[in-house]
């Protein structure tokens, strides 16, 4: 998916990831070979409907490069004279009916939709439909099935000051809810930040910070650092303590992002040196 979408949850976002390798044995998720029955049959869908021109799967599958815990992202060409909202509509009550499918939420990016299902046994679904003009990989994780795919434009990289810029955003809110006595919004604001100190230190790096998915690859001692930014209670000098520890954090990891670094970091560091009374 490309970057100019901001999600809460990206498309491309593993559930089996969020949950991690150490599942409940209670908790059934899908196989692989579930998985691919799924996949099969949504091709099949796709070639039987007229106002399909073309398939390719998306996403960590792309070219065998998924695990066990990936999900399924697909995307479709639509014909020209087809709504691609239409065919979107019709595919989606098919899912429903036949496969339980429950619809999440939806992702327009452009003239591209994308859909977020969940199946039985936790199988995540992301299905995204474009005109066929639009119909191409934007970057590598796209494998074409069948059809024609367009090269499209990729988008620019988000700079590494916007992602500071929101960062500081975050750091204003968590200090005014310190004030208000809104220990839980604080806590949200401080998380906040920490995310966005992981994204430049990604960026720093060369690696994705998009949905954290690069964050386990950092070295160990920015890891470590970070580590000691998470809240561990709400009482009001633990969230002191954190959101000091989480700016600190953002002020080493932005040294690329140049002279708004210069003429902000008095004023975060004063944000985040709150005490009471102060």
């Amino acid at each position: 998916m490309a970057h100019s979408v901001h999600p809460v949850l990206s498309p491309h976002a593993d559930l089996g990831v969020v949950l991690g390798p150490a599942l409940d044995e209670t908790l059934r998720m899908f196989s692989v070979d579930q998985r691919d029955r799924v996949r099969d049959r949504i091709f099949e869908m796709a070639k039987s409907d007229r106002r399909v021109v073309g398939g390719a799967v998306i996403g960590s599958l792309a070219h065998g490069n998924g695990d066990e815990w990936s999900d399924l992202d697909l995307m479709f060409a639509v014909t020209d004279g087809n709504l691609v909202k239409e065919v979107l509509e019709d595919w989606g009550e098919t899912l429903i009916r036949d496969d339980g499918a429950v619809p999440l939420f939806d992702l327009p990016s452009g003239s591209i939709i994308y859909r977020v299902f969940l199946l039985p046994d936790c199988l995540e679904l992301d299905l995204s439909f474009a005109p066929a003009s639009a119909f191409g990989p934007e970057g590598p994780s796209f494998e074409v099935v069948f059809g024609t795919a367009i090269r499209q434009p990729e988008d620019a990289a988000t700079p590494a000051a916007e992602v500071f810029g929101y960062a500081v955003h975050h750091a204003l809110h968590a200090r005014v809810a310190i004030e208000r006595g809104r220990y839980w919004q604080a806590e949200h604001w401080i998380s906040a930040i920490r995310d966005k100190s992981l994204h430049l230190a990604c960026l720093r790096r060369g690696l994705d910070g998009w949905y954290g998915r690069d964050f386990d690859r950092l070295p160990a001692e920015v890891l470590a650092a970070m580590r000691e930014g998470l809240v561990r209670s709400l009482d009001p000098g633990e969230i002191r303590r954190a959101l000091e520890v989480v700016v600190e954090a953002l002020l080493r990891e932005s040294t690329e992002v140049g002279d708004m670094v210069g003429k902000l970091q008095s004023q975060l560091r004063e944000l985040a040196s709150l005490r009471p009374g102060t």
